[in-house]
């Protein structure tokens, strides 16, 4: 990672509900760290893709072979001598602890903000989540526990003050 970070985590883990900007606030930052960015959405099999564009929510058996090729990633990354930024959900407690299971610590910022805002920015964009699914997503939604290593970022405003504040979490984290 980039001098001034020195000291910070070397996997992150870009989280939240759909809209959040995960992709891009997670390639902004890899861009900012010299790390790789993996696109979450990428891993799914076609089935949860499937699934999820007929607007049916995915339930954990969806779900868990999924992060577990997620978490199978960025432990190949850390392998390499590889920093990532991972774009990923990871709504649940269940789910962040299989991403751990990459034996990397990763951590997870937390992209987050009121439903209608995230509402209105699914409507404006292509994706194959549609915007009915919002609401299951905060409903299986899990804040960080304090035992875990994160922080939360309001997403209201633009993308630079987002990313802005994304690097100084991470600062405080090094720091």
């Amino acid at each position: 990672m980039a001098d001034p970070l020195v000291g910070a985590p070397q996997h992150v883990v870009v989280m939240g509900v759909s809209g959040t900007g995960k992709t891009t606030i997670g390639k902004a930052l890899a861009e900012q760290l010299g790390a790789v960015f993996v696109e979450g959405d990428q891993f799914h099999p076609p089935a949860n893709v499937d699934k999820m564009s007929s607007g049916v929510p995915l339930n954990d058996d969806d779900r868990r072979p999924w992060l577990q090729a997620l978490a199978a990633r960025i432990r190949e990354l850390d392998e390499q001598g590889q920093a990532s930024v991972t774009g990923c959900s990871a709504l649940r407690r269940i789910y962040r602890d299989w991403l751990r299971q990459s034996g990397t610590d990763p951590f997870f910022l937390h992209l987050h903000t009121d439903y209608d805002i995230l509402l209105d920015r699914m409507s404006k964009r292509e994706h194959f989540m549609p915007p009915s699914l919002l609401q299951s997503q905060f409903d299986t939604l899990e804040m960080l526990e304090p035992d875990e290593a994160g922080a939360l970022v309001d997403v209201r405003v633009g993308i630079e003050e987002v990313t802005e504040a994304s690097m100084t979490a991470l600062r405080e984290t090094a720091g």
